[in-house]
Protein backbone atom coordinates (compact mmCIF):
# COMPACT_ATOMS: atom_id res chain seq x y z
CA UNK A 1 0.00 0.00 0.00
CA UNK A 2 1.36 3.41 -1.01
CA UNK A 3 0.17 6.49 0.86
CA UNK A 4 -0.01 10.11 -0.24
CA UNK A 5 0.33 12.38 2.81
CA UNK A 6 -0.84 16.01 2.86
CA UNK A 7 -2.24 18.66 5.20
CA UNK A 8 -3.31 22.31 5.41
CA UNK A 9 -0.88 23.52 8.11
CA UNK A 10 2.09 23.47 5.72
CA UNK A 11 4.75 20.92 4.94
CA UNK A 12 6.90 21.95 7.93
CA UNK A 13 4.11 21.77 10.50
CA UNK A 14 4.74 19.44 13.48
CA UNK A 15 1.50 17.52 12.90
CA UNK A 16 2.41 16.22 9.45
CA UNK A 17 5.92 15.24 10.59
CA UNK A 18 4.47 13.31 13.53
CA UNK A 19 1.95 11.59 11.24
CA UNK A 20 4.73 10.65 8.81
CA UNK A 21 6.86 9.19 11.63
CA UNK A 22 3.93 7.16 12.92
CA UNK A 23 3.26 5.74 9.46
CA UNK A 24 6.82 4.83 8.40
CA UNK A 25 7.97 2.95 11.51
CA UNK A 26 10.00 5.41 13.45
CA UNK A 27 11.52 3.66 16.51
CA UNK A 28 8.96 5.32 18.82
CA UNK A 29 5.95 3.92 16.99
CA UNK A 30 4.21 0.68 17.84
CA UNK A 31 4.83 -1.44 14.76
CA UNK A 32 6.25 -1.79 11.27
CA UNK A 33 5.49 0.46 8.32
CA UNK A 34 1.82 0.81 7.54
CA UNK A 35 2.57 0.85 3.82
CA UNK A 36 5.33 0.23 1.32
CA UNK A 37 5.79 3.96 0.69
CA UNK A 38 4.63 7.26 2.15
CA UNK A 39 5.21 10.39 0.08
CA UNK A 40 4.30 13.92 1.13
CA UNK A 41 2.84 16.63 -1.09
CA UNK A 42 1.70 19.53 1.07
CA UNK A 43 1.26 23.31 0.99
CA UNK A 44 4.34 25.49 1.27
CA UNK A 45 2.60 27.77 3.78
CA UNK A 46 -0.25 27.54 6.28
CA UNK A 47 -3.60 27.15 4.50
CA UNK A 48 -5.94 26.61 7.46
CA UNK A 49 -9.65 27.25 6.83
CA UNK A 50 -9.12 27.70 3.07
CA UNK A 51 -11.77 25.04 2.50
CA UNK A 52 -11.90 23.64 -1.05
CA UNK A 53 -10.41 26.56 -2.93
CA UNK A 54 -8.24 25.80 -5.97
CA UNK A 55 -5.82 27.89 -8.03
CA UNK A 56 -6.44 28.76 -11.67
CA UNK A 57 -4.88 32.13 -12.48
CA UNK A 58 -1.42 31.84 -10.93
CA UNK A 59 1.21 29.11 -11.33
CA UNK A 60 1.62 26.39 -8.72
CA UNK A 61 5.28 26.61 -7.76
CA UNK A 62 6.73 23.37 -6.38
CA UNK A 63 9.96 22.50 -4.56
CA UNK A 64 11.59 19.43 -3.09
CA UNK A 65 11.62 19.51 0.68
CA UNK A 66 13.53 17.52 3.30
CA UNK A 67 12.00 18.06 6.73
CA UNK A 68 13.97 17.05 9.82
CA UNK A 69 12.01 14.72 12.09
CA UNK A 70 11.92 15.01 15.87
CA UNK A 71 13.53 11.62 16.29
CA UNK A 72 15.90 10.82 13.47
CA UNK A 73 15.91 11.01 9.68
CA UNK A 74 13.98 13.22 7.31
CA UNK A 75 10.61 13.39 5.61
CA UNK A 76 11.08 13.80 1.88
CA UNK A 77 8.30 15.56 0.06
CA UNK A 78 7.18 18.23 -2.38
CA UNK A 79 5.81 21.59 -1.33
CA UNK A 80 3.18 23.32 -3.45
CA UNK A 81 2.63 27.07 -3.21
CA UNK A 82 -1.13 26.59 -3.27
CA UNK A 83 -4.04 25.26 -1.28
CA UNK A 84 -4.65 21.74 0.04
CA UNK A 85 -6.99 20.78 -2.80
CA UNK A 86 -4.35 22.04 -5.26
CA UNK A 87 -1.80 19.74 -3.64
CA UNK A 88 -4.02 16.69 -4.09
CA UNK A 89 -5.03 17.50 -7.66
CA UNK A 90 -1.44 18.16 -8.70
CA UNK A 91 -0.09 15.15 -6.81
CA UNK A 92 -2.51 12.68 -8.39
CA UNK A 93 -2.30 14.18 -11.90
CA UNK A 94 1.46 14.80 -12.11
CA UNK A 95 3.73 14.49 -9.08
CA UNK A 96 2.83 10.93 -8.11
CA UNK A 97 3.11 9.38 -11.62
CA UNK A 98 6.35 11.30 -12.22
CA UNK A 99 7.82 9.72 -9.09
CA UNK A 100 6.30 6.23 -9.18
CA UNK A 101 5.61 5.65 -12.87
CA UNK A 102 3.09 6.57 -15.55
CA UNK A 103 -0.45 5.56 -14.70
CA UNK A 104 0.32 4.97 -11.02
CA UNK A 105 -1.62 6.59 -8.20
CA UNK A 106 -1.63 6.29 -4.41
CA UNK A 107 -3.69 3.57 -2.76
CA UNK A 108 -4.72 5.88 0.09
CA UNK A 109 -4.51 9.56 0.98
CA UNK A 110 -4.05 10.69 4.57
CA UNK A 111 -4.56 14.38 5.31
CA UNK A 112 -3.12 15.68 8.56
CA UNK A 113 -2.48 15.51 11.34
CA UNK A 114 -4.16 18.88 11.71
CA UNK A 115 -3.35 21.09 14.70
CA UNK A 116 -6.96 21.65 15.76
CA UNK A 117 -10.18 19.65 15.59
CA UNK A 118 -12.23 19.55 12.40
CA UNK A 119 -15.57 18.52 13.82
CA UNK A 120 -19.07 19.82 13.33
CA UNK A 121 -19.62 22.50 10.71
CA UNK A 122 -15.85 23.14 10.67
CA UNK A 123 -15.72 20.27 8.17
CA UNK A 124 -16.95 22.76 5.55
CA UNK A 125 -14.18 25.27 6.28
CA UNK A 126 -11.32 22.84 6.76
CA UNK A 127 -8.49 22.61 4.26
CA UNK A 128 -7.48 19.31 5.87
CA UNK A 129 -10.87 17.78 5.12
CA UNK A 130 -11.02 19.43 1.69
CA UNK A 131 -7.81 17.65 0.70
CA UNK A 132 -9.30 14.30 1.75
CA UNK A 133 -12.57 14.96 -0.08
CA UNK A 134 -10.68 15.99 -3.23
CA UNK A 135 -8.81 12.68 -3.20
CA UNK A 136 -12.03 10.70 -2.75
CA UNK A 137 -13.66 12.68 -5.55
CA UNK A 138 -10.73 11.71 -7.80
CA UNK A 139 -11.06 8.04 -6.84
CA UNK A 140 -8.41 7.69 -4.12
CA UNK A 141 -9.88 6.66 -0.72
CA UNK A 142 -8.92 9.06 2.04
CA UNK A 143 -8.74 9.70 5.76
CA UNK A 144 -8.52 13.16 7.32
CA UNK A 145 -6.85 13.21 10.75
CA UNK A 146 -7.27 16.18 13.13
CA UNK A 147 -6.31 16.73 16.76
CA UNK A 148 -8.15 18.91 19.29
CA UNK A 149 -6.00 21.80 20.46
CA UNK A 150 -5.71 22.65 24.15
CA UNK A 151 -4.01 25.32 26.25
CA UNK A 152 -0.72 23.49 26.71
CA UNK A 153 1.83 22.06 24.27
CA UNK A 154 0.27 19.30 22.17
CA UNK A 155 1.83 15.83 22.14
CA UNK A 156 1.84 15.36 18.40
CA UNK A 157 3.81 12.11 18.67
CA UNK A 158 1.26 10.47 20.97
CA UNK A 159 -1.75 11.71 18.99
CA UNK A 160 -0.16 10.47 15.76
CA UNK A 161 0.32 7.04 17.32
CA UNK A 162 -3.39 7.04 18.18
CA UNK A 163 -4.19 8.07 14.63
CA UNK A 164 -2.06 5.30 13.19
CA UNK A 165 -3.68 2.66 15.37
CA UNK A 166 -7.17 3.80 14.38
CA UNK A 167 -6.15 3.79 10.71
CA UNK A 168 -4.95 0.20 11.10
CA UNK A 169 -8.32 -0.75 12.54
CA UNK A 170 -10.14 1.03 9.70
CA UNK A 171 -8.02 -0.82 7.11
CA UNK A 172 -8.11 -4.22 8.81
CA UNK A 173 -10.73 -5.54 6.38
CA UNK A 174 -9.21 -3.75 3.38
CA UNK A 175 -9.03 -0.29 1.90
CA UNK A 176 -12.15 1.86 1.73
CA UNK A 177 -13.76 2.00 -1.70
CA UNK A 178 -12.34 4.42 -4.25
CA UNK A 179 -14.61 7.37 -3.45
CA UNK A 180 -14.87 7.00 0.33
CA UNK A 181 -13.66 9.68 2.74
CA UNK A 182 -13.41 9.35 6.52
CA UNK A 183 -12.78 12.18 8.96
CA UNK A 184 -11.08 11.33 12.27
CA UNK A 185 -10.81 13.66 15.25
CA UNK A 186 -8.46 12.95 18.14
CA UNK A 187 -9.14 14.37 21.63
CA UNK A 188 -6.82 16.57 23.67
CA UNK A 189 -3.36 15.07 24.05
CA UNK A 190 -1.06 17.07 26.32
CA UNK A 191 1.52 16.53 29.05
CA UNK A 192 4.93 15.00 29.61
CA UNK A 193 3.30 11.95 31.19
CA UNK A 194 1.90 10.88 27.83
CA UNK A 195 3.46 8.00 25.91
CA UNK A 196 3.01 6.51 22.45
CA UNK A 197 2.09 3.28 24.18
CA UNK A 198 -0.85 4.89 26.03
CA UNK A 199 -4.15 3.02 25.53
CA UNK A 200 -6.41 4.30 22.80
CA UNK A 201 -9.30 6.49 23.92
CA UNK A 202 -12.76 5.09 23.06
CA UNK A 203 -13.58 5.25 19.35
CA UNK A 204 -17.02 6.43 18.19
CA UNK A 205 -18.36 6.34 14.63
CA UNK A 206 -20.80 9.25 14.55
CA UNK A 207 -22.39 11.96 12.40
CA UNK A 208 -21.15 15.54 12.29
CA UNK A 209 -22.84 18.20 14.37
CA UNK A 210 -24.57 20.64 12.01
CA UNK A 211 -25.21 23.65 14.25
CA UNK A 212 -23.43 26.88 13.33
CA UNK A 213 -20.48 28.44 15.10
CA UNK A 214 -20.96 31.37 17.44
CA UNK A 215 -19.22 34.11 15.44
CA UNK A 216 -17.40 36.84 17.33
CA UNK A 217 -15.39 39.75 15.94
CA UNK A 218 -13.50 42.52 17.72
CA UNK A 219 -14.06 45.97 16.25
CA UNK A 220 -10.78 47.86 16.02
CA UNK A 221 -9.45 51.07 14.54
CA UNK A 222 -6.18 51.30 12.65
CA UNK A 223 -3.63 54.09 13.34
CA UNK A 224 -4.96 55.76 10.19
CA UNK A 225 -8.51 55.77 11.52
CA UNK A 226 -9.87 52.90 9.40
CA UNK A 227 -12.27 50.48 11.08
CA UNK A 228 -11.56 46.77 10.81
CA UNK A 229 -12.72 43.56 12.48
CA UNK A 230 -10.58 40.75 13.89
CA UNK A 231 -12.03 37.25 14.23
CA UNK A 232 -12.20 36.39 17.95
CA UNK A 233 -14.53 33.40 18.11
CA UNK A 234 -13.67 29.96 19.47
CA UNK A 235 -13.52 27.29 16.80
CA UNK A 236 -15.46 24.80 18.95
CA UNK A 237 -18.16 27.15 20.25
CA UNK A 238 -21.40 26.05 18.55
CA UNK A 239 -24.95 27.34 18.91
CA UNK A 240 -25.96 23.80 19.93
CA UNK A 241 -24.48 20.33 20.13
CA UNK A 242 -26.58 17.26 19.42
CA UNK A 243 -25.93 14.18 21.60
CA UNK A 244 -23.97 11.49 19.84
CA UNK A 245 -22.46 13.78 17.20
CA UNK A 246 -18.74 14.26 16.59
CA UNK A 247 -18.58 17.42 18.70
CA UNK A 248 -20.35 15.75 21.62
CA UNK A 249 -18.21 12.62 21.54
CA UNK A 250 -14.93 14.52 21.08
CA UNK A 251 -15.70 16.68 24.11
CA UNK A 252 -16.21 13.47 26.08
CA UNK A 253 -12.62 12.48 25.25
CA UNK A 254 -13.42 10.02 22.47
CA UNK A 255 -11.81 9.55 19.07
CA UNK A 256 -14.48 10.23 16.45
CA UNK A 257 -14.74 8.82 12.93
CA UNK A 258 -17.27 10.31 10.51
CA UNK A 259 -17.87 9.07 6.94
CA UNK A 260 -18.21 12.09 4.64
CA UNK A 261 -19.79 12.66 1.24
CA UNK A 262 -19.06 15.30 -1.40
CA UNK A 263 -22.54 15.00 -2.91
CA UNK A 264 -24.39 18.02 -1.47
CA UNK A 265 -27.71 17.19 -3.10
CA UNK A 266 -30.66 17.43 -0.69
CA UNK A 267 -32.28 14.36 -2.21
CA UNK A 268 -35.39 14.41 -0.03
CA UNK A 269 -36.57 17.66 -1.63
CA UNK A 270 -35.93 16.85 -5.31
CA UNK A 271 -39.53 15.85 -5.98
CA UNK A 272 -40.91 18.88 -4.15
CA UNK A 273 -39.02 21.30 -6.35
CA UNK A 274 -39.68 19.32 -9.51
CA UNK A 275 -43.41 19.44 -8.75
CA UNK A 276 -43.29 23.17 -8.12
CA UNK A 277 -41.73 23.72 -11.52
CA UNK A 278 -44.34 21.55 -13.20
Amino acid sequence: MRILLTNDDGIRAPGISAMYEALVDHPRTLGGPIGSAVYTVAPLTVQSATSHGVTFHTPLMVAKQFVELTGEGQMEGTSVDGRPADCVKLAIANIWPEKFGDGSRPDLLISGMNDGANCGINVLYSGTVAAAIEAAFLGVPSIAVSMQRGRGPSRFDVAASWGRRVIEKLLAAGLPSAHECLSMNLPLCEGAHRSVSDPLPPIKVCPMNVHGLVDKYERRTSPGGDVYYWAAGHGLDFHATEPGTDVDELMRGCITVTPLSYDLTRSATLQKWAARLG
